[in-house]
């Protein structure tokens, strides 16, 4: 599916099984974004053969957080495509999340780059990195300007907001990061599950609507 000018993506749609959306950017350089389960990866292989593109060429695989649905694809790619997580999520996997009995590619499970908050350049593609905790403790968003594009990972859905009831979620952190992504000039909403949100009135309109009616829940 593609949504913008370079940006295409891997819908998740299988009630069958559990698995994030994925996001592809056909830069240079060539970007995933939560590429899912390993079990599961084997749609993000044809949906790249559709646009006749393989895993391995791939520059970038990022996840937006640290749950297996998200997380578990990096594990299979290799040098020299670079893997990148946020620090924060990083450092509580490595302290919390193997006793939670999450599968993170061993023990030896090593980004080759840790994002932190602020401006960040890859190739000719510029974006900005937003750490917003609530869902994870360390979940980051990724805010693509050129674009108005926001990847929100499992911060906010259509209609909908992340779970708080893994390990280090936080409901009012969680409420705080959906206002901070709230005041950012977004036209295409890229959640790691359902539907896409395009339009700038209509992400307006799910940001309201969660707020007003999930926030008392949370």
């Amino acid at each position: 599916m593609k949504i913008a000018e370079q940006l295409y993506g891997f819908i998740w749609r299988d009630p069958r099984a559990n698995n994030g959306n994925t996001y592809f950017i056909a830069g240079p350089p060539l970007i995933l974004i939560d590429p899912g389960h390993r079990h599961l990866f084997g749609q993000v292989e044809e949906e790249l053969a559709r646009l006749s593109y393989k895993p391995e060429q791939m520059d970038i695989v990022l996840a937006t957080h640290a749950h297996p649905d998200h997380l578990e694809g990096l594990f299979q790619f290799q040098e020299p495509t670079v893997t990148a997580l946020g620090l924060e999520e990083y450092d509580f996997i490595k302290k919390t999340a193997r006793r939670a009995g999450w599968d993170l590619g061993g023990e030896n499970f090593e980004p080759g780059l840790l994002l932190k908050e602020g401006n960040l350049k890859l190739g000719d593609l510029h974006f900005r990195v937003l750490t917003t905790p609530g869902h994870s403790p360390g979940s980051i968003c990724l805010y693509w300007e050129d674009r108005k594009a926001l990847f929100t990972g499992d911060v906010i859905f259509n209609q909908g907001l992340g779970r708080t009831d893994l390990p280090g979620g936080d409901g009012e952190m969680l409420k705080l990061s959906i206002r901070r992504l709230a005041a950012l000039d977004v036209e295409i909403l890229l959640p790691g599950h359902g539907e896409v949100i395009i339009g700038k009135e209509a992400v307006q309109t799910n940001f309201r609507m969660v707020a007003d009616y999930w926030f008392n829940y949370i």
